[in-house]
């Protein structure tokens, strides 16, 4: 099989494994609860935490989250100067957990699994940008707000930290937009001080 035609079927599976809703068949498997129905509505972490607390959200974080770094680390394994196609791959991951087949091509926002591919691509920086993230959660309990603004700064960092690799750094460019696009609604909640907050402690659907 051509190395082409093998890349692109690799695509394509990452594209489904990204697509699997993991919020949706945790909490609807194992709660009896639909995270679309309640709270913001979505079947990422954040939701399924706020909606149903950190024994669904946990693995459902944890899941997506592989979803990005897991094939992430096989291609850079399998084609370490490949990077055009290392961050296809991750790519793949994102646009399958945000447009979902399963969900009529709906999903989360991608944040979970997008921290996933830059640990993939870069741990130290991804670090940074974890407890960065976790920081601005603790203090205002927007998650939001925290997502928004650690992303470009893990496009930075991917891209120093991988001696100004073009292909990370436009694959850090489009995440960030990407980011910023999906975030509009909270954007605008945020502005009004509509968004939602996200507490520490036992959560169940309302």
């Amino acid at each position: 099989m051509p190395q082409a035609v093998l890349i692109v079927c690799i695509l394509l599976i990452v594209y489904l494994i990204g697509a699997i809703p993991f919020g949706l068949a945790i909490g609807k498997a194992f709660f009896k609860i639909d995270p679309r129905e309640h709270g913001s509505k979505n079947i990422g972490a954040t939701n399924v935490y706020r909606v149903i607390g950190w024994k669904a959200g946990a693995p459902v974080f944890a899941l997506d989250l592989g979803k990005g770094l897991i094939p992430v680390l096989l291609m850079r394994h399998a084609f370490p100067s490949a990077s055009w196609w290392i961050i296809l791959t991750g790519f793949a991951a994102i646009m399958g957990h945000t447009y979902s087949p399963f969900l009529g091509f709906k999903g989360g926002k991608g944040v979970a699994t997008s921290l996933g591919v830059a640990f993939g691509l870069s741990w130290q920086g991804s670090l940074v940008c974890f407890f960065t993230w976790l920081a601005i959660v603790l203090t205002t309990g927007y998650v939001s707000l925290a997502s928004i603004a650690v992303t470009p700064l893990g496009a930075v960092l991917v891209y120093y930290l991988n001696d100004h690799n073009v292909a990370y750094g436009v694959f850090g460019a489009i995440i960030t937009v990407f980011v910023i696009v999906k975030h509009r609604a909270n954007i605008k909640r945020l502005i009004h001080g509509e968004e939602l907050k996200t507490t520490f402690g036992k959560k169940k659907a309302e």
